[in-house]
């Protein structure tokens, strides 16, 4: 890329030779407007050159760049479904651990459950026994 300094001095060549071109048409020098239009004509020819060399770099950059954002954003986005599926497992691995610590508690109160009822049999059962014995000696006493 040119400086501004170097830009402006290129613009100050060319009004100059633009201010001849217009001497010459005024004075009709029609030698000094073929070689100027030849002049000319190469200038653009050449400029035209630099101005499709510098367009081609330009797109290759453009490119280049879109390349550079796409596999940059890809791998973003690559990170951001990784994060998912890993928290999705992380969350999966929770529910399972809750599933788990649910069912070893309602295992361990069906126990209680059951020690609850193993207590009401016995007390049942002492009970009857204490009743027969009571039973068989009012029985015997009559």
């Amino acid at each position: 890329m040119n400086r501004l300094s170097d830009e402006l001095g290129e613009l100050s060549v060319r009004a100059k030779r633009t201010e001849d071109v217009v001497d010459a048409a005024v004075t009709q020098d029609r030698e000094r407007l073929r070689a100027r239009l030849d002049t000319l004509k190469s200038a653009v020819d050449d400029q035209n050159a630099d101005v499709g060399e510098r367009m081609a770099k330009a797109r290759t950059d453009v490119e280049t760049k879109w390349v550079e954002l796409r596999t940059t954003l890809d791998g973003h986005f690559a990170d951001m479904r990784a994060k998912a599926r890993q928290h999705k497992v992380e969350r999966d691995i929770r529910r399972a651990e809750h599933r788990a610590d649910d069912a070893e508690q309602d295992a361990v109160v069906a126990v209680d459950f059951a020690l609850y009822a193993l207590d009401q049999a016995e007390y049942a059962i002492i009970e009857a026994a204490v009743s027969r014995v009571e039973a068989d000696e009012l029985a015997a006493q009559h």
